[in-house]
């Protein structure tokens, strides 16, 4: 639980916002590292070109409750990544396998953003 109000929290995050760019770029940011994970796990590199590339456009035609959410969760996907990605760099300076590690962050990735497709998309999952 958080000790700061909403309001103390949406300052926050748009001071953020701000500093480190628009959701659109978290997302393609996003993107950029799904590609070097999937090539550790051995996996082809997804198209951009597909229903992804429309996911920015959407963000900023979403409702302010909508954008939130989806800045939250891209916070936490980035969270799951960043030390996803430095372990398995680890483990490929090592010589070892990257494979059954990369497929469990690239599965875990592949949900997280799939609930943000479905925020931005407003469909339900009930």
């Amino acid at each position: 639980m958080s000790l700061l109000s909403p309001d103390q929290t949406r300052a926050m995050r748009d001071t953020a916002a701000k500093s480190t760019g628009s959701l659109a770029q978290r997302w393609e940011d996003l993107h950029t590292q799904a590609a070097q994970l999937a090539e550790l796990a051995h996996l082809t590199p997804e198209s951009y070109e597909t229903d992804l590339a429309e996911i920015p456009a959407m963000l900023g035609d979403a409702t302010e409750w909508q954008r939130e959410l989806a800045w939250q969760a891209l916070e936490d996907i980035d969270a799951m990544m960043q030390p996803g990605m430095v372990a398995l760099r680890t483990i490929l300076a090592r010589g070892q396998d990257t494979n059954a590690p990369a497929l469990a962050l690239w599965r875990e990735f592949h949900a997280a953003r799939g609930s943000v497709i479905d925020l931005v998309k407003g469909n339900d999952q009930n």
